[in-house]
């Protein structure tokens, strides 16, 4: 075995890890696949007998680059190609759909919709601290800062993506208002009439904008009966949505390949739904805050999953297996 072929072996061995750091960053598996490509391409160029820790050496050269495609999109207002074709792209360059719902599904569509409302370096900060565990010191290099600087970074994209806690006598009144809406989510993905009906009040409305839902639906419903018949038809949105924090109270992100495209926010009046709106105008969308939500359960697998851990000094260690 040549230099070269001991160097694409050790490189090969970090590969999975650099997916997962630029996926987090990026949100979109062709781009992270991009960004891990130039990363290869740069050690082959480099002199990588010279490299002591190489993990961390490909760790800070993905983290550049990721910053360098997001400061572009930004500047650009666009997103990430794969995730806005998705449905549409077919030829043998389009990402595996497997793969990345597994991704997605992985990382949680909640963080990755909240991520996208950062600022590139804010991004960059938070995912290499508290995803991954990087010193300030060795991220500070990458997003042209000093690590006191990078350590704000992270700090101001920790709040907005957890948000302020809660005060603690909202704490009953945010866990049962999550309650019903996921009692709401998982009849809706299961298509259990009988549960969405329990779940719903009786005299409950359903309204939208115009760019929420498919032509010809009503931009507003009443009765439970009928939005029952409604949300069994589009099922689909269910399937893609998540718990997430929707000016601070809790509502659904409707998220397809972990691109926004929907927000529900939801009135819980004596442990039912009363009314929920459905938003999908991008602009009203863009106007909204979205943050995880916080644990309100200590048994709720989810927020070890999809990143609602602890707010502490300590990085949170997120899903980091794909």
């Amino acid at each position: 075995m040549d230099e070269r072929d001991a160097t694409a072996a050790r490189f090969e061995a970090h590969r999975g890890h650099l997916r997962a750091v630029a996926f987090r960053m990026l949100g979109s598996l062709g781009d992270a696949e991009d960004a891990v490509q130039e990363a290869w391409l740069r050690l082959d160029r480099s002199a990588p007998h010279e490299v002591n820790d190489l993990r961390a050496w490909l760790t800070r050269v993905v983290g550049r680059i990721c910053l360098d495609m997001l400061r572009s999109r930004t500047a650009r207002r666009e997103v990430p190609t794969d995730r806005a074709v998705a449905e549409t792209v077919t030829d043998d360059r389009a990402p595996d759909p497997e793969q990345e719902a597994i991704l997605v599904e992985s990382v949680g569509r909640a963080l990755l919709v909240v991520l996208d409302r950062l600022t590139p370096a804010e991004r960059v900060a938070f995912v290499l601290h508290d995803l991954f565990a990087v010193k300030f010191d060795d991220i500070a290099p990458i997003v042209d800062r000093t690590p006191a600087a990078a350590k704000k970074l992270a700090s101001r994209a920790r709040l907005r993506v957890h948000g302020a806690t809660p005060p603690e006598n909202d704490g009953v009144g945010l866990a049962e208002h999550r309650r019903v809406v996921e009692s709401f989510l998982a009849a809706a993905r299961g298509r259990d009439l009988a549960g969405l009906l329990a779940v719903l009040d009786p005299d409950a409305v359903r309204r939208a904008d115009a760019l929420a839902l498919p032509a010809g639906v009503p931009l507003e419903v009443r009765g439970a009966r009928a939005i029952v018949e409604e949300t069994l038809l589009l099922t689909r949105n269910a399937l893609a949505a998540d718990v997430v924090l929707v000016d601070g109270r809790i509502g659904l992100a409707v998220a397809p390949h972990g691109r926004l495209r929907l927000v529900l926010t939801f009135v819980v009046r004596d442990g039912r739904i009363a009314e929920y709106q459905v938003t999908g105008d991008p602009d009203q969308l863009e106007r909204l805050d979205l943050t995880l939500p916080p644990c309100l359960r200590p048994d709720d697998d989810r927020s070890r999953h999809a990143g609602r851990g602890r707010r502490t000094r300590e990085p949170v260690q997120y899903a980091r297996s794909h």
